[in-house]
């Protein structure tokens, strides 16, 4: 037997008294009366930043616009054609450092919390977190309104990985100041597509 089996074995032989698992098919979750403009006013509230893309506008075109100064932008998607750096053809995570942005595709955004779900659609998952600015694709139609609702769609791929991302990465720890792009990406935004 194992170091964590005996410790749970420990556990199992101490239980006083044992609790059903709650219904969790009968919660009543937070509801919003337009899950896109609290979804929108969530993102702000978490640092991030919401951008619609007009009709007829070219994605590529808006990301430039955004970022003017970038000079290495990490991408696999199909419509990006702006990026230098394909992390699927990599040597290494390594190779995307000094990613000035990194653009993926969010499958859902969720209007509770400004959470994006992100699974890995890409060989090197690093370009989430080393880019120092991202740019998340995501159809506005794609929002729900709480965590219950996301839990229930979240698939994986072949990868078996994804990851909720909310806003820039940010940190207070330190002297209690609030530090953006601590761990990850200074900046985050949301692109919402038609």
């Amino acid at each position: 037997m194992s170091t964590k089996e005996e410790i749970l074995s420990k556990y199992r032989k101490n239980i006083q008294q044992q609790f059903p698992m709650p219904d969790l098919t009968d919660i009543e979750a937070i509801r919003y009366p337009d899950a896109l403009v609290q979804f929108i006013s969530m993102t702000q509230s978490v640092g991030g930043k919401v951008v619609e893309l007009e009709p007829g506008q070219d994605v590529n075109d808006l990301i430039r616009e955004l970022y003017p100064d970038a000079q290495e932008i990490a991408s696999n998607l199909p419509e990006i054609n702006i990026a230098t750096r394909n992390p699927d053809t990599i040597g290494s995570p390594q190779a995307l450092n000094g990613t000035d942005v990194g653009v993926i595709r969010g499958m859902f955004g969720v209007a509770e919390n400004a959470c994006v779900w992100i699974p890995q659609q890409m060989e090197e998952k690093a370009v989430c977190f080393i880019s120092e600015n991202l740019v998340i694709l995501l159809k506005k139609s794609e929002i729900v309104h709480n965590m219950h609702e996301a839990y229930k769609r979240i698939e994986f791929n072949d990868y078996g990985y994804g990851t909720f991302i909310s806003g820039p990465s940010k940190t207070a720890d330190i002297a209690q100041v609030l530090v953006m792009g601590a761990q990850a990406a200074r900046s985050a935004t949301v692109i919402l597509m038609p």
